[in-house]
């Protein structure tokens, strides 16, 4: 009797350990974003991404480019080459929203990243509403991992692309940059460029013109030195 007792105790504990474990991979699986593809990174990232606007003094446009939200509050990473000199800057959202008063909080112009800070945002009520935003990765990228870039060649037309990441720090002018196949087009400047998990890794810088197809983008390191300034 007490044998047949031990051993339904220890069938039990068998089965709540198997359970447990199995409770356990489960929850470290959920844990790890699932890869996607390009539909599926455009539909969940491309409302943090927006088109941006560099004006002179008298209103007129000095340049064009793009840009990527990385928090609720309107903190947003872009190419300094595209504000650079600029008076005033203007971002037109994804649903077409035009956004004022963007300031400039910091920049590096060795590695071209620059950061920027729209305006609070309110809902129809007038209350403060959270923006849209990108996760920014920490881990580095890998030689060969797929990526995809965001970016407006024009206004009203977003763009995706999809490439790998051919070297992960080449050292370029003095500047580190992450080497992309992910076609970039005049305009995408300042865009994010994103990881399978929809991340942001990077941000778009220019092309090399003496390698065809392959495009510079700054490490998302640079961002992170500025964000401590």
């Amino acid at each position: 009797m007490k044998r047949t007792l031990n051993l339904k105790l220890a069938a039990a504990c068998l089965i709540v350990a198997l359970l447990t474990g199995t409770i356990w991979f489960k929850g470290a699986e959920a844990e790890t974003p699932a890869a996607q593809n390009a539909e599926q990174t455009y539909e969940k990232a491309s409302a943090a991404a927006f088109y941006l606007r560099a004006l002179r003094s008298d209103g007129t446009v000095l340049a064009v480019g793009s840009g990527a939200l990385i928090s609720e509050d309107g903190k947003a990473a872009t190419a300094y080459h595209v504000v650079k000199g600029a008076a005033s800057f203007e971002a037109i959202l994804s649903d077409g929203a035009v956004v004022k008063a963007v300031k400039l909080l910091s920049y590096d112009e060795l590695t071209d990243a620059a950061l920027l800070k729209l305006p609070e945002r309110k809902d129809a009520k007038g209350k403060a509403a959270a923006y849209p935003m990108l996760q920014v990765r920490e881990a580095p990228v890998k030689h060969g991992e797929k990526v995809f870039a965001i970016g407006y060649p024009l206004r009203d037309t977003p763009i995706i692309t999809e490439g790998i990441v051919n070297h992960p720090s080449a050292e370029i002018n003095g500047r580190p940059r992450i080497l992309t196949s992910a076609q970039i087009a005049s305009g995408m400047s300042g865009g994010p460029l994103l990881d399978e998990q929809g991340r942001l890794v990077g941000t778009i810088s220019g092309s090399l013109r003496t390698m065809n197809n392959i495009h510079l983008v700054i490490d998302t390191g640079d961002l992170r030195a500025l964000m401590k300034k």
